[in-house]
């Protein structure tokens, strides 16, 4: 009678195990079916219409706003002259290059190829933006142009060309349509409808079909943190400030586009 009655116990305490580990295993199952079916999401929606997903129907751009003659990078064109401990002006010759496409901002990252859905999109929305008073790069081919330039560099300065190219910065957000419906639905905005965080620069062209933009010639004073920084990484890329934006050590002075000698 004894054997039986703990036979008895060590059966029930089985069956209570087993009744409170099954909750358990049920939530673990919910939640991969749960992430399935939440793949909608703004950053999902973003990186499939980058993809040119098979499981879209469209994906286009859709513009909110936009900003004429924004200034973009600031490029340093030609390589430094050097007129460090000499005490007076030197005339030099620079000869450089600047180049310019379309770039579309998502919020993860650049995108700038033509082959997709997506691509499309910005083209005909550069299209729409394209005026008389102002050409712009619609596709993402390069434009470029060479120059060549007398520039005169300061005693104890040394000196080089700067350039930052105009463009129509459109911004708006992505609608994309799916083929099948995903999360109760089949079109959903990256990041939310109406919103303005995904950029297109459009570069804005001359009639000439060169870049329009703003170039200057920057003198800086030798020994200065600027120069010396400038001087330690010559033939590498680093960020440089705006025109007029150097500080007191710093001098630019812009010349007209129309003035340089296209090669």
């Amino acid at each position: 009678m004894t054997r039986t009655g703990r036979s008895g116990n060590h059966r029930s305490k089985k069956k209570r195990i087993t009744l409170a580990l099954a909750p358990v295993a049920a939530i673990g199952l919910a939640v991969p079916l749960m992430y399935s079916a939440g793949a909608a999401t703004p950053d999902q929606v973003a990186a499939d219409c980058a993809a040119d997903s098979k499981e879209l129907e469209n994906c286009e751009f859709i513009p909110v706003q936009h900003k004429i003659n924004s200034l973009g990078p600031n490029e340093r064109v030609t390589s430094i002259t050097d007129n460090c401990n000499i005490t007076t002006a030197a005339t030099k010759a620079f000869s450089g290059s600047a180049s310019v496409t379309r770039v579309i901002q998502l919020e993860e990252g650049n995108v700038a190829g033509g082959s997709t859905k997506l691509g499309n999109s910005f083209f005909e929305v550069g299209v729409e933006f394209n005026t008389t008073e102002f050409n712009i790069k619609r596709d993402d081919t390069t434009s470029s142009f060479e120059f060549t330039l007398d520039g005169i560099v300061k005693p104890n300065h040394i000196a080089f060309f700067m350039w930052s190219h105009k463009r129509t910065d459109v911004s708006g957000f992505l609608r994309a349509t799916y083929k099948e419906e995903q999360d109760g639905g089949k079109v959903f905005a990256s990041p939310s409808e109406g919103a303005t965080t995904i950029h297109a620069f459009y570069p804005q062209i001359l009639k000439n079909g060169t870049p329009d933009g703003r170039l200057w010639l920057r003198n800086v004073e030798c020994g200065t943190p600027q120069a010396n920084g400038l001087l330690n990484s010559e033939g590498s890329a680093r960020a440089e400030p705006g025109f007029g934006e150097g500080g007191t050590n710093v001098t630019d002075e812009e010349v007209a586009l129309p003035e340089v000698t296209l090669q």
